[in-house]
């Protein structure tokens, strides 16, 4: 198994795929030939939003001269056919969208055992990646949750990889959330005990054969401390 998990795979505002780091130049290495296809939404329910984030990313791929022989949507619409579409694919897609509501779906599709044996490419983007964790940092991001003492942070992931994405960091790191600043007040808080990785659209983490590196600018948060681990165009093994 091979893993691309990103922040965002395309340059900000457009459906082309983002050059940096080489990231179009490393999926070019591993795109299968006759490439079998699956994106897995973020939300279940939303399948309209879900058809056009799909046909969005698979303009882009195509664009950038990866085809697909098949290119097939697991949603609320078709759950009950999850082991079957993740055995007939080699190339699976990761939606963005919300961590929690896309967890759920994870879990509810038993999506962690039915890739257990998957020898294909997983290509996670936002949410997808940071799913992709044995325990997911689920940073709080929309209204009320910052403050809601019923909202779990941390959840069962589909165990890709132990590291802990935070992503957008370009966009997210001076928010405020509930009145409070989202790194300051909040993650670093919960990066006691913890480490996570901040990571700018254009980067990300790959996995092959056991290795991990992150490609490009990127920032470790621990301890309630910040730094920076790597620049653009620099890898770095975790």
């Amino acid at each position: 198994m091979i893993c691309f998990l990103t922040s965002s795979t395309v340059i900000p505002g457009t459906d082309t795929l983002n050059p940096a780091n080489h990231f179009v130049d490393k999926l070019r290495q591993c795109h299968p030939k006759q490439c079998h296809a699956l994106f897995i939404c973020s939300d279940p329910e939303n399948s309209e939003r879900t058809d056009r984030f799909a046909e969005s990313v698979k303009t882009g791929f195509e664009a950038s001269g990866l085809p697909f022989e098949e290119f097939h949507i697991l949603d609320g619409r078709n759950a009950f056919l999850t082991s079957e579409l993740v055995k007939k694919s080699n190339l699976m897609i990761l939606a963005g969208g919300h961590v929690p509501t896309q967890n759920r779906f994870f879990q509810r599709i038993g999506l962690r055992d039915a890739l257990k044996e998957y020898p294909g490419v997983i290509i996670g983007i936002s949410a997808g990646s940071m799913n992709s964790a044995d325990v997911v940092y689920a940073q709080p991001e929309l209204e009320g949750e910052a403050t809601d003492p019923a909202y779990q942070r941390f959840l069962p992931g589909l165990g890709l990889t132990k590291t802990m994405l935070l992503p957008h960091y370009q966009a997210v790191k001076d928010a405020v959330l509930d009145g409070m600043r989202l790194f300051e007040d909040i993650t670093f808080a919960d990066s006691y005990g913890k480490t996570f990785y901040a990571i700018p659209d254009g980067s990300y983490l790959m996995i092959e054969s056991g290795r991990e590196e992150i490609r490009g600018e990127a920032y470790m948060v621990r301890d309630g401390i910040i730094h920076q681990i790597c620049g653009c165009e620099e890898v770095v093994s975790l």
